[in-house]
């Protein structure tokens, strides 16, 4: 297994930082084994601390304005920055013309690319001269895999007998990664082994152990991929919990996720993440988020599972609002509610730990 941190790195993130388009930068800022994260780049919030932006909590991480002040800012404090890591996650995962000239001023000052978009960026020509020449590497973490180190579902999933959670969501960008992660620690820290499986490129950059790529795979080997890193982690690590991070979501008009996670995954119950106060599916105008108990019912209809507790995204929420929305939330569906971003997830672990084998 790999040696964490990999390298001193500057998240880019212009134009998109506290915004769903930048979900990627979030995450690393939150939280990252792979990186020593120093900075985030976004003008928009230049000189305000990237923490307080997003959660209201200070993390020490700087936005700064632009590349060259970064670079600047991490060498004053007697460091040399490693990696200039994408932090953007658009709709259809394209860079801009602007991003891609950031990106190429990133090489030029000799910074290693790692790139979690559908643009891949070793497939630009004057990108990969300017990595030659500059002794650098750049790394599409969703460049799709060869065919031949695809797995295809075998079945082994009904030899992890350890406990199974999946975290799923009621849309995509909606958090379930950072609240699968925050789940992972409240089981570490009450002293159980628990693992989370990454199915996206943001936990991949988070440096999760085992990980997938769910939107790089030939669909015939999504199912054996989960499968593969699901019993890897069990057979490797010996978990007690296995936390599942899901995709997109059930209903979602472009990101129907979920459906191979419980297939395949084989979860023996199911948390969902919602943002009460999202109105329209993520980046769909027009496009009505379906109810709650509806998204509810669908899973557990397609899975034959229980959705155990219900974890809240407060986007447009106010901080003196949560609980009660929390309380309305416990109320409609009959189901526990917490919003773990902000009182963490030690009451949530209680709730999965009724479940452990």
């Amino acid at each position: 297994m790999q040696n964490y941190p990999t390298g001193i790195a500057i998240v880019y993130c212009e134009g998109a930082y506290n915004t769903t388009n930048g979900k990627t930068a979030h995450g690393l800022v939150r939280f990252t084994k792979r990186y020593d994260v120093r900075c985030v780049i976004d003008s928009r919030y230049a000189g305000k601390d990237s923490g307080l932006v997003l959660d209201g909590k200070e993390n020490g991480i700087p936005i700064i304005a632009a590349l060259k002040d970064a670079v600047k800012y991490i060498r004053e404090n007697g460091e040399e920055p490693t990696h200039f890591v994408v932090g953007l996650a658009p709709d259809g995962g394209r860079l801009s013309e602007e991003a891609e000239k950031d990106v190429r001023k990133a090489l030029r000052l000799g910074l290693n690319v790692d790139s979690g978009l559908h643009d891949f960026l070793t497939e630009k020509r004057k990108m990969r001269e300017l990595a030659a020449k500059h002794n650098v590497v750049i790394r599409d973490i969703r460049k799709p895999i060869h065919r031949d180190d695809l797995h295809f579902f075998e079945g082994k999933i009904e030899k992890v007998d350890c406990l199974k959670v999946a975290l799923l969501g009621t849309d995509s960008a909606i958090g379930k990664r950072t609240t699968a992660w925050i789940l992972v620690q409240a089981l570490q820290d009450a002293g159980y082994k628990a693992q989370l499986i990454g199915t996206g490129q943001t936990a991949w950059l988070q440096g999760a152990a085992y990980s997938i790529i769910m939107d790089t795979l030939v669909n015939d080997f999504v199912a054996g991929e989960i499968e593969h890193a699901v019993y890897s982690a069990w057979e490797n690590e010996k978990p007690e919990v296995i936390v599942i991070e899901g995709q997109g979501s059930l209903m979602n008009p472009a990101y129907p996720g979920g459906f191979e996670i419980l297939a395949a995954g084989r979860p023996d119950v199911v948390v969902l993440q919602h943002a009460p106060a999202r109105k329209e599916y993520d980046g769909f105008p027009g496009y009505p988020l379906h109810p709650l108990p509806k998204q509810i019912e669908a899973i557990e209809l397609i899975s034959g599972k229980k959705v155990v507790a219900v974890t809240i995204n407060h986007e447009n929420i106010s901080d003196d609002k949560i609980a009660d929305v929390c309380a309305a939330v416990e109320k409609e569906v009959n189901l526990p509610a917490f919003d773990v971003l902000k009182t963490g997830g030690d009451e949530l672990a209680k709730i999965i730990l009724k479940y452990k084998k």
